[in-house]
């Protein structure tokens, strides 16, 4: 008597499927960049990258920091810092931590802001206006959060004697966080 092969799900020998696996084999996610993937749910700019040194007894180590900001364009908008070795994982940490700190903000019908908001974080101040019909009129780290955020109509300043993209992006956020929320 030959002994029995278990049957896959197709009806056939060969080997066996693993619970909770994919007909692939795979993990049961899809391929990254395969037809059946999604398309992401946020967008995502790395706003500042740096590459950070550090000193210790046998010379120096090198890691990569990264700011990002990442928002879908309708409303929500977050920002997160990632420090790692390599580039990808600090990128990685980075949208983690962004969507943990994920904003979500009421606009207005022109796509603006419904007042004038005013924030400061360590050196770094702004101030955010609604200009109806205007456009995005900002700069640095405050132009990609707006951008992102899905807001089309604002004027902003960074009133700063710091160049600092992370505290002018943190005084952004922070502005940001004063309007009312939905």
């Amino acid at each position: 008597m030959p002994s029995e092969q278990p049957k896959t799900a197709r009806g056939g020998g060969g080997r066996p499927r693993s619970s909770g696996g994919s007909p692939r084999g795979g993990s049961g996610r899809p391929a990254r960049g395969g037809r059946d993937s999604a398309p992401p749910e946020y967008e995502q700019k790395m706003i500042n990258i740096r590459r950070v040194t550090r000193v210790v007894k046998g010379g120096r180590r090198f890691s990569f920091s990264v700011l990002l900001a990442i928002g879908n364009r309708r409303g929500k908008v977050g920002l997160g810092v990632g420090k790692a070795a390599d580039i990808s994982l600090a990128i990685e940490k980075a949208f983690r931590e962004a969507k943990k700190r994920l904003l979500t903000l009421t606009l207005t019908k022109t796509l603006s802001i419904p007042h004038e908001v005013e924030a400061k974080f360590a050196s770094s101040r702004v101030i955010i206006r609604p200009a109806p019909g205007r456009g995005i009129v900002a700069g640095s780290a405050m132009r990609i959060i707006l951008d992102l955020a899905g807001i089309r109509a604002v004027s902003a300043k960074i009133l700063s004697p710091s160049k600092s993209k992370l505290n002018n992006a943190r005084a952004t956020m922070q502005a940001l966080a004063t309007l009312p929320r939905s």
